[in-house]
């Protein structure tokens, strides 16, 4: 059996509808469940940020999971594929009237990115203060708290909504099929498998 970590909300139903196009059947969680099996599968329905933490200590063989989670993670694990699923970018946000000054010597970001927004910043030489937010990012500049944001952006909807605009994107994401290194040498035929199932029933999708 290949167990399965799937994020909750969209790119779990996405992924869901995939393997109904594989293998037909119905691939639902019901209500409030949190295991599908099926078949073969063992379908696990968890948060997005735990995704590559079940694959990387085994709990999951292989998981679906953003690479922006993937790259703020730092994980050891095996990336086989772009699902092309849940595009959206990982952007600085500033208030409308302001312009984002590479010059400061210090820029106070909000962000529950960390580790992408650290890496980002070093990379143009400014230094940076990072304030480690949950949720409600935006509110962060309006009140004074940070000059600037690094958030996820789908639409730019929430960004909008709130009196702030994107100044600059720092990395595209999409969802990933990942697995855990050693169930990919000890299952390495299922799981390969099932990779050549989805990647002709993603490229089928665009």
């Amino acid at each position: 059996m290949l167990t399965i970590a799937l994020p909750k909300g969209r790119i779990a139903e996405e992924t869901l509808e995939i393997f109904t196009h594989i293998f037909g059947g119905e691939f639902e969680f019901e209500s409030r469940k949190l295991i599908l099996d099926i078949g073969e599968f063992r379908f696990l329905n968890v948060r997005n940020q735990d995704v590559p933490t079940y694959v990387e200590h085994g709990a999951a063989d292989i998981g679906v999971v953003g690479l922006d989670v993937i790259t703020e993670k730092e994980l050891d694990i095996v990336n086989l594929l772009d699902m092309q699923l849940g595009k959206c970018k990982v952007s600085i946000g500033i208030k409308n009237e302001d312009e984002l000054d590479w010059s400061k010597p210090n820029i106070k970001v909000a962000t529950k990115m960390v580790n992408i927004t650290r890496d980002y910043f070093s990379q143009k030489a400014v230094g940076v203060e990072i304030i480690k937010l949950y949720g409600s990012i935006e509110l962060a500049p309006l009140v004074g708290l940070s000059d600037v944001i690094v958030d996820i952006v789908d639409t730019g909807n929430t960004m909008r909504e709130n009196g702030l605009k994107v100044a600059e994107d720092i990395m595209e994401s999409s969802a990933y099929l990942i697995a855990n290194k050693n169930s990919f040498y000890a299952k390495k035929d299922e799981i390969l498998s099932l990779y050549e199932k989805i990647k002709m029933a993603v490229e089928s999708r665009n």
